[in-house]
């Protein structure tokens, strides 16, 4: 019976989160973004157009892969696919979930000042966690940021999506002076922590990040789990617990310190820091007007425009620092996150809509085998042509020594060099850029960029088509290194 009650539960909140329509939306690309760490080959584009999706994140990557911790990697780093590089998969996959996840809870907060509350504290929650695991690699700092937003997630979804139910609970824990999470259990069959579950369930989140998530005592460990699935659940649960003592209403000051130079004491053996400095960070943090210092990392997802300026930069420039990013890689690299590299840059560096790269075949066919833009992933499959030679626009890309631009894609003229498969995948699109690559006497693939609205169609300059072809010329290195026709690229 039980059972059953937590089973309708769980269809009825995600039935509700669906009927939102936005929520579909976060669930794929955290989805998309767990695929792609799973398989750092594979789907090394996924987590690049995940990235590229939400400008915000874009320039949260970027701000990163500049700080001064990265500046050994050379600094100035201006594309998503070389942030991935020097930060690692891992840990920008696990950056993007958290703030997915934040982002789309800002987005969606409701007016009631209680939702809003609890979002505050998670929020809050997640900043603790940030600056506790601060010395720590970051791929495993931010993973525990995302086992922290991932424990609050279950009060939030019940929050934001069963707002009745959500309300009950509130009166009953008030009544009966008990936690909101004992009033969620006893009163709707299903406490948040399984409700947490489930979402990190449908999300297809790692295990350890749903083990991470998981309450602990701190002086009673669990010594079957890993090692550092015990620090993740440590750093969540010292982090909620922080929060929770934080943003109590209507406690004392110098209780509130009591409160936090316990949970410290509890806490210190398993974070493996000593007491008095998580106190005094705690403490800090009490201290801080409204929690806003130290939640200015995470507030800052919100689209600062200025993070990584761009603005008033030439395409040119866009396209040389992608080169100078391709030039520092050694020949040897991985095709895939080389070919991503150079898609972006191009896609940047001109403001095209959409990035398809063509590689020959051993069959003497190109196939596109990496796209960047709405909705490519899904078509690529479909985008191959023969390199036999056809009277079209693609053929005499393939055969000329540098890149060619068409202007108006629907010139009658140009229409008729137009291949059926390019007017059915591509018609909307205005005007197109081809980019031969050459090495061994042979093309051996060809990048593809293009405006889809007119607005965006202007003329390519010539010092902008000579930038895009010594970005060509530079890719052939890396097929030069090995016979192309048996490199698999992805």
């Amino acid at each position: 019976m039980a059972s059953t009650v937590k089973a309708e539960l769980l269809d009825k909140l995600w039935q509700r989160m669906s009927e939102r329509g936005d929520f579909p939306m976060l669930s794929q690309a955290l989805r998309t973004t767990v695929s792609a760490m799973s398989d750092d080959d594979l789907d090394f584009t996924a987590l690049v157009q995940v990235v590229l999706s939400d400008f915000g994140l874009t320039q949260k990557v970027l701000r990163l892969a500049n700080s001064a911790m990265y500046m050994a990697f050379g600094g100035n780093i201006t594309t998503v696919t070389r942030a991935l590089m020097v930060l690692g998969m891992d840990a920008v996959g696990h950056l993007v979930v958290g703030l997915k996840l934040v982002d789309h809870f800002h987005a969606s907060v409701p007016r009631r000042i209680d939702a809003k509350l609890e979002l505050n504290r998670t929020l809050l929650s997640g900043a603790v966690a940030r600056q506790i695991t601060e010395h720590t690699d970051l791929r495993s700092a931010e993973e525990a940021v995302v086992c922290t937003l991932m424990r609050q997630i279950g009060k939030l979804l019940v929050a934001f999506y069963l707002e009745s139910e959500w309300d009950q609970l509130r009166r009953k824990a008030a009544a009966e002076n008990i936690s909101d999470s004992s009033a969620c259990s006893e009163l709707l069959g299903v406490s948040f922590e399984e409700i947490g579950i489930e979402a990190a369930d449908r999300w297809r989140l790692p295990e350890t990040i749903r083990a991470g998530m998981r309450a602990s005592d701190p002086q009673a460990p669990d010594q079957t789990v890993p090692r550092h699935v015990a620090w993740l659940q440590a750093v969540t649960n010292y982090s909620t617990e922080v929060a929770d003592a934080l943003t109590a209403q209507n406690m004392a000051g110098e209780n509130r310190e009591s409160l936090l130079v316990d949970i410290a004491n509890r806490y210190s053996g398993a974070l493996n820091t000593d007491a008095e400095t998580l106190a005094a960070m705690s403490i800090a943090l009490a201290n801080e007007e409204s929690g806003e210092g130290v939640m200015r990392e995470i507030v800052e997802l919100r689209a600062n425009a200025d993070a990584i300026a761009r603005a008033g930069v030439s395409a040119e420039a866009r396209i040389g620092a992608g080169l100078d990013d391709l030039r520092a890689l050694p020949s040897k690299n991985a095709l895939g996150p080389v070919l991503a590299l150079a898609s972006e840059a191009v896609l940047a560096g001109l403001g095209f809509s959409r990035t398809v790269v063509f590689v020959r075949q051993a069959n003497d066919e190109f196939h596109a085998r990496l796209g960047l833009g709405p909705n490519v992933e899904r078509m690529l499959p479909t985008l191959q042509f023969a390199a036999a030679f056809q009277p079209d626009v693609f053929h005499l890309a393939i055969s000329n020594p540098v890149g060619i631009f068409i202007e108006n894609a629907h010139d009658p003229r140009i229409e008729a060099r137009l291949p059926r498969w390019f007017k059915q995948a591509f018609g909307d699109a205005k005007a197109f850029v081809l980019l031969p690559v050459k090495a061994n006497d042979s093309t051996v693939a060809l990048v593809y960029g293009d405006w889809t609205l007119s607005p965006q169609v202007r003329k390519i300059t010539p010092p902008e088509m000579s930038a895009l072809n010594e970005l060509t010329r530079e890719l052939s290195r890396f097929f030069s290194s090995a016979d192309w026709k048996e490199v698999e690229l992805l």
